[in-house]
């Protein structure tokens, strides 16, 4: 079962365009400034199986819609049960971009599979004393935007250009 806090029908700041936002219940990270802190903890938010995520979500999508993006909490904390859920989204519309937020970086997950349907990784730990406004779909410095097509086609990081 999935834990999930919310779903957002639109966003435009979680990606480009429009897009569906699902934050997941749960990081074991605790950064200090959190976007999020009332997600951190791993009991709350709802529970759906992967399939009643992923009806719920299409129930939410519209043409204009140009992707989903996962959020927390830290969905990676529930990579198992995410990966089925992507597998279904993918399986019914393969044209929708994937991104997804992370407090790990790229080199504690790159074996997961669920990495296999992502589009976009967001990695990285929210760090306040690098904290930058300016940066286009992340909060701090040292996070990266990465092209996760890109990175399987040339075996080393690819990060996206905004």
């Amino acid at each position: 079962m999935l834990k999930v806090a919310a779903i957002l029908e639109e966003s435009i700041v979680d990606g480009p365009g429009i897009r569906s936002v699902i934050f997941f219940q749960g990081c074991p990270r605790h950064c200090e400034g959190c976007h999020n802190p009332d997600l951190l903890p791993f009991e709350g938010g709802k529970d759906y199986s992967p399939q009643q995520l992923a009806e719920e979500v299409f129930s939410k999508l519209t043409p204009l819609h140009r992707g989903i993006t996962l959020s927390g909490g830290d969905p990676l904390a529930q990579a198992d049960d995410i990966l089925e859920f992507l597998k279904l989204i993918r399986s019914e519309n393969p044209k929708l971009t994937v991104w997804c937020y992370t407090g790990y970086r790229y080199d504690e997950v790159k074996d997961y599979p669920v990495l296999q349907e992502i589009d976009v990784l967001v990695d990285g730990p929210f760090i306040l004393a690098q904290r930058n406004l300016d940066l286009p779909f992340r909060g701090s410095d040292n996070q990266r935007l990465i092209d996760l097509t890109a990175t399987r086609k040339s075996g080393s990081v690819v990060e996206v250009n905004l």
